[in-house]
């Protein structure tokens, strides 16, 4: 019979127990991922006892009292802590989405946090976006205009045309719904993924934009675009509610009918 096996270093190892010592009655475990480049460990799950009476609401209150007040080595992204900047992004509970805005009162017993399924891990809670910052790069997010020296002037647009863009331009690049996308994990390196085809139909649908043609075509690829298979996952995952699965059906849409 044939047996597969994972490759010894990356077989996830039962890591160290943080009990309480506040005496709390109040207490929530928390398993949070830990993996350090700078040794040969495998990686392992940490567990915490946290003090929940002195926590505030959000799974990343508990993080900040984890690193301030147990262990101050865990190491994980957030900046803006209101969902706007999507720094904070990581798989709570089985399911990506930004720590800041995820309430630990919805999940009841043991909390798991991981990071980003299908990127490589630079350290604990922390993904590498380097390959999906390109792929964001590539479909040029900025207007293109045919307007040159004198001719260059104020780009308008009627009310009508700006509300085509409401959907798209509220995402934030924090990488959930590509990470979530069984297409992105197989093809990462060709398919653009979720976020990045809505982020090329906010710039294709953009009545300012005057390149709409060359953006069709640099996307109309059988691995930039068609794998998507309208799995769902992204729109399911996306933590500010938008629809990237809709997106990527208008550009095939669009595609089909010039």
């Amino acid at each position: 019979m044939v047996q597969f096996n994972l490759p010894q270093n990356s077989k996830i190892e039962v890591g160290k127990l943080y009990k309480d010592i506040t005496n709390s009655k109040n207490l929530k475990k928390i398993n949070v991922y830990r993996w350090d480049p700078s040794t040969s460990q495998n990686p392992r799950v940490d567990t915490f006892e946290v003090d929940m009476d002195n926590c505030g609401p959000k799974v990343l209150d508990i993080l900040f009292k984890i690193k301030n007040e147990i262990d101050p080595s865990l190491t994980f992204r957030r900046s803006c802590a209101h969902g706007v900047c999507g720094s904070c992004a990581m798989n709570i509970d089985g399911v990506n989405t930004l720590a800041c805005i995820k309430s630990h009162t919805d999940i009841n017993g043991d909390l798991n946090v991981y990071p980003l399924p299908h990127l490589k891990f630079i350290k604990d809670l922390i993904g590498d976006l380097t390959t999906l910052y390109k792929q964001y790069e590539s479909i040029k997010p900025w207007l293109e205009t045919v307007q040159t020296g004198e001719e260059k002037s104020e780009l308008n647009q009627s009310q009508k045309d700006r509300e085509k863009l409401d959907g798209y331009y509220e995402c934030i690049l924090c990488a959930c719904c590509s990470t979530s996308c069984p297409s992105y994990w197989w093809n990462g390196e060709k398919y653009l993924g979720p976020a990045v085809l809505l982020q090329a139909y906010r710039w294709i649908n953009d009545s300012r934009d005057g390149d709409r043609k060359e953006r069709l075509k640099k996307v109309a690829d059988e691995l930039k675009l068609y794998r998507c298979h309208t799995i769902m996952n992204c729109t399911n995952s996306c933590p500010k509610g938008l629809n990237p699965a809709k997106a990527i059906g208008s550009i095939k849409k669009m595609l089909a009918t010039s």
